[in-house]
């Protein structure tokens, strides 16, 4: 089946899932592309190293939102030493909340998320919803998150 003209410049960003630890293997070429700490939580940012090495950590950083297939980790501090934690489950409702969501970035959310609408599509966060205004995120019919990201969000950094 073709792609519909409104999607074809869609991209699958990224899939995040909630860890413990972030483990990278020796020798993968895969590279912690960036890291964001926050209170609460830390977000771990891995991807191939496109540049064979050539790139620094701040080129990588504004490359982020523009290129395919990055795997977002979510450290929930904390759960390292509680001795209750039971480790996560698949999905993003309790006990444990595990899989966390898949991101595609688009040109245009606001259209994006009209022709969702149009569709019939469920949203889990409207871009009217919360603090960040520029994402919104919808449920696919199983109801697992899926981010919805301007592609375009982080080139004023260049």
């Amino acid at each position: 089946m073709p792609r519909p003209p409104e999607t074809a410049n869609f991209r699958v960003g990224q899939v995040a899932f909630a860890e413990i630890e972030v483990f990278v293997a020796p020798g993968t070429k895969i590279d912690r592309n960036q890291e964001q700490k926050y209170s609460d939580f830390t977000l771990y940012f891995l991807a191939y190293d496109e540049s064979d090495g050539s790139s620094t950590v701040e080129e990588r950083n504004k490359a982020r939102f523009r290129r395919e297939g990055i795997l977002e980790l979510t450290h929930n501090h904390g759960t390292e030493s509680d001795p209750g934690f039971q480790g996560y489950s698949s999905g993003n409702t309790e006990p444990g909340r595990g899989f966390g969501h898949i991101a595609v970035t688009v040109p245009d959310v606001e259209k994006a998320c009209e022709r969702f609408e149009s569709l019939g599509v469920s949203f889990k966060k409207k871009l009217t919803d919360g603090k960040m205004r520029h994402i919104a995120f919808i449920l696919d019919p199983d109801g697992y998150w899926v981010e919805i990201l301007p592609n375009t969000h982080m080139r004023n950094l260049d």
